[in-house]
């Protein structure tokens, strides 16, 4: 709602309140306190598991204090400044499909994050690893690098299978037009299935669906609906409502401090897709899920639940990733992490990026963007400054894999509890496994201790592939 005109004075406004943040962030005193609580909790007489709650949280207080000390309150402000102003350019930018007054402000915020990764820097890591570890705390671009790789490959080769098939979905069955209360009511009857505590969360809608958490028994989901295009809403709420679930997990005693915290915005990110694509993509879920969604409207008298599942997986290449199939997301993620990479590194020059992404729109997914709207332009992440954030969307898509095969071991088929509707068991797995360790392990060692391997690709090609080729009758 703010006037266009308001912008530069909010930004000083933003710059000013972050400055007054970091100062108090980086006071020497609480420096000091965190130093001296860690050298107790750990020291060798101490008895203390790292990972119980007060050591892990006191350890992760303590390096995110020493990260921030190591920044200028003046670097801290000029990223500010930057970054409010540039996404009120970005803004602008993507609705006037104008790149050219966009570039500069982008030139200033890779400049500015480049200095900050300069900083923060621990060779022999790469610069990205400075950025990247803000998200994803402990992750190595050389390893996140080898594993995108070969799932790179392997989903560009999959894609190209699925394009061959006889019979591929049509998607007709999602256009069918409900009416927008059935859908409020479907969607908060599918959150609520699936666990999310209503007493502790509510539901409601926005321009863009999110999740955001403001106390330990207050969290909100956020969906949006559309007339002719059922999945926008249900996915949404699938997805947010995976978010909440973790959310209220997390253990409400230790609510602000990291024990109390997500480990990671991918292992955040696991939770959403796991319950989207994983559960909810299933021919389990829609063989449970279809005559109960069909009593809520008459909208699908006529379909089975075999269409509206197959219809559920169509996988069409598309240039816009907030409207990708379960594969081609991916790739759409990877394009931004190989060019983000490039451009921190000075290799990739900001005035040649849109080629670049072009390039590798075109390399990928054979799609190549005809204006910058549909292109580069797309998100806000850079213009916002979350260099390093991207690959955070892929991880989750891995993590899920990995935590969904770790979960069959432990409870059995878990396609026999989907078909029943009953949900408990798998979200009382990930509460033990994920939602009640808070933060009090590295993302990393949180995932090999639930999955009993560290980070792979193979198990979410095997899940992709096995599925895939079965909707598509090859």
């Amino acid at each position: 709602g703010l006037p266009s005109a308001a912008g530069s004075y909010r930004a000083q406004q933003i710059t000013l309140l972050s400055g007054m943040i970091h100062r108090r962030k980086t006071d020497a005193w609480y420096g000091e306190q965190l130093e001296s609580l860690n050298s107790a909790l750990n020291s060798a007489h101490s008895g203390e598991d790292p990972h119980a709650p007060w050591p892990a949280s006191v350890a992760r207080m303590l390096k995110d204090y020493r990260r921030n000390s190591r920044l200028p309150v003046e670097l801290v402000e000029a990223i500010t400044t930057a970054t409010v102003l540039g996404q009120q350019a970005w803004d602008s930018a993507r609705t006037a499909d104008d790149w050219a007054s966009f570039e500069p402000h982008l030139q200033t915020i890779v400049s500015l994050k480049r200095q900050e990764a300069e900083i923060l820097r621990d060779p022999p890591g790469q610069l990205y690893d400075a950025l990247l570890d803000q998200y994803e705390d402990g992750a190595r671009t050389a390893v996140l690098t080898e594993v995108f790789a070969g799932l790179r490959d392997a989903l560009v080769e999959l894609v190209r299978e699925l394009q061959s098939s006889s019979r591929p979905p049509t998607g007709h069955a999602w256009q069918r037009e409900v009416p927008l209360e059935q859908q409020q009511a479907i969607s908060r009857w599918i959150a609520s299935a699936i666990g999310f505590d209503f007493q502790r969360g509510r539901l409601d809608e926005t321009s863009h669906p999110f999740c955001t958490t403001l106390g330990p028994h207050d969290c909100r989901i956020l969906t949006r609906y559309q007339l002719a295009n059922f999945p926008t809403g249900f996915y949404g709420t699938l997805h947010e409502a995976g978010h909440g679930l973790y959310e209220q997990g997390l253990p409400p005693n230790w609510f602000g401090y990291p024990a109390g915290s997500y480990a990671s915005l991918g292992v955040h990110e696991s939770q959403s897709r796991l319950w989207e694509n994983f559960i909810g993509r299933s021919p389990a879920f829609w063989r449970w899920a279809f005559p109960q969604i069909s009593r809520h409207t008459a909208a699908w008298q006529g379909l089975e639940w075999e269409t509206v599942y197959r219809d559920a997986n169509r996988v069409a290449p598309s240039l816009i990733r907030v409207e990708a199939d379960e594969v081609t997301y991916n790739l759409h993620i990877l394009i931004r992490f190989e060019i983000e990479q490039e451009l921190l590194s000075g290799s990739l020059a900001v005035a040649d990026a849109p080629e670049a992404w072009n390039q590798r729109y075109e390399h990928y997914l054979g799609l190549r963007p005809n204006n910058y709207r549909d292109g580069i332009l797309q998100d806000v992440h850079w213009s916002a400054g979350l260099i390093g954030y991207f690959p955070t969307y892929t991880l989750g898509n891995l993590y899920a894999a990995q935590l969904m095969g770790a979960m069959a071991d432990d409870l059995g088929s878990l396609e026999g509890l989907i078909e029943q509707g009953q949900f408990q068991p798998i979200l009382g797995w990930l509460r033990d496994k994920i939602h009640a360790q808070g933060a009090c392990w590295h993302p990393a060692e949180l995932i090999q201790q639930a999955c009993g391997h560290p980070l792979q690709s193979q198990p979410l090609v095997d899940y992709l592939r096995h599925k895939l080729t079965g909707v598509y009758g090859l």
